[in-house]
């Protein structure tokens, strides 16, 4: 039997399932979310980047090349507008689909834009000096095809399978703490307290499970929550009074989409950093609200820059932001600081729903 320190499976994670159903790292490679207005931007820089750079080789002066940017533009802006309509309306149904298949499908959307463009401006607007559609076509696979091997790139860098190995190097570090403390403070109850062990155990099972899942997919923010809750329960065992928690979640949408296990580590480097140092602990204040189609998330716990205490190396945080754009690209941030004995986290990300 491997032990944990071992964990057999994620050395194999890159190349083949490590479990049964558990996708491998090919798998895990998915078509850019057209509807996310960070690719949308990326996409029209990267174009508009190949217009300009086609404009200058092609003249002798920067008159000519004002001149040559202008006719390439009045062609491909509204080709790359049309495109992106048509990859943004059926973008949910590419999703479904294999990677392989679904930017196939994309270019085909793709061609079918330039071509209803071209025929437009040849046909209907009788515009002079347009270049063959064979060249239009090729050209367009060309800028595509360097447009998909750009996300795709990007997206394996941003992958979770280097997030993960640096989020386990974390938890390696934190949870024989959080285990041996919680298991002492279950011991603690048996005798006193025997129902309120074995909710605590049941906590502790479905905390593990959820640490040792492989988390990839969005998942509710009421699991996320709830999920939060069990966790702060265990570390109430131990701590005690000396830990106060402030759910300010009225206004929360509960079936808003978000990466799994991000609410988790930043509240247990709140109660790592912030209420363990204190003898007299401190208090955790959650915020959770929506504002313009965002889901805001703000988190607040006591923070002292005594000498001694342990100020934590940012790494849960750079691997929540690393697992943010890996999902949502421009449109989710996490930003943290610390103001007059507090440390804040703001985490922001777009309101997105199952199925949507």
């Amino acid at each position: 039997m491997a032990s944990i320190k071992q964990n057999t499976g994620f050395s194999n994670q890159l190349s083949e399932p490590t479990s049964i159903g558990q996708p491998t790292f090919r798998q895990c490679v998915r078509l850019p979310d057209f509807r996310n207005l960070g690719i949308c931007l990326r996409m029209l820089v990267i174009v508009n980047m190949m217009v300009v750079i086609a404009a200058v080789f092609q003249a002798d002066n920067a008159t000519e090349t004002f001149t040559i940017l202008t006719k390439l533009l009045a062609f491909i802006q509204p080709t790359l507008l049309l495109s992106l309509l048509l990859l943004y309306v059926t973008h949910p149904v590419l999703a479904k689909v294999s990677y392989r298949w679904s930017v196939s499908a994309a270019m085909i959307l793709i061609l079918l834009a330039t071509s209803g463009i071209y025929y437009i401006g040849y046909i209907v607007m009788h515009i002079d000096g347009m270049p063959s559609i064979n060249r239009i076509w090729f050209l367009t696979v060309i800028v595509s095809g360097i447009l998909f091997y750009y996300f795709n790139l990007r997206q394996r860098a941003l992958t979770p399978a280097i997030a993960e190995a640096r989020l386990q190097a974390l938890q390696a570090r934190i949870r024989p703490h959080f285990l041996f403390n919680s298991i002492n403070a279950v011991l603690s109850l048996i005798r006193s307290q025997p129902a309120r062990a074995e909710a605590a155990l049941e906590d502790m099972a479905d905390l593990f499970r959820v640490l040792m899942a492989d988390n990839r997919d969005l998942v509710p923010l009421a699991k996320e929550i709830g999920l939060s809750r069990q966790y702060l329960a265990l570390e109430k065992l131990r701590l005690d009074e000396r830990l106060n928690i402030v759910w300010q979640i009225d206004n929360m949408p509960p079936d808003a989409l978000m990466p799994p296990l991000v609410l988790q580590p930043l509240l247990e480097n709140a109660v790592y950093h912030g209420i363990e140092p204190l003898p007299e602990g401190g208090e955790i204040t959650i915020k959770i609200y929506t504002h313009r189609d965002e889901i805001h998330l703000i988190l607040h716990n006591p923070y002292s820059s005594q000498p001694g205490q342990h100020s934590g190396n940012k790494m849960a945080l750079n691997n929540i932001r690393e697992r943010l754009a890996l999902h949502f690209d421009a449109e989710a941030s996490l930003t943290s600081k610390s103001v007059d004995n507090m440390y804040e986290v703001h985490m922001v990300i777009p309101y997105k729903k199952s199925g949507l």
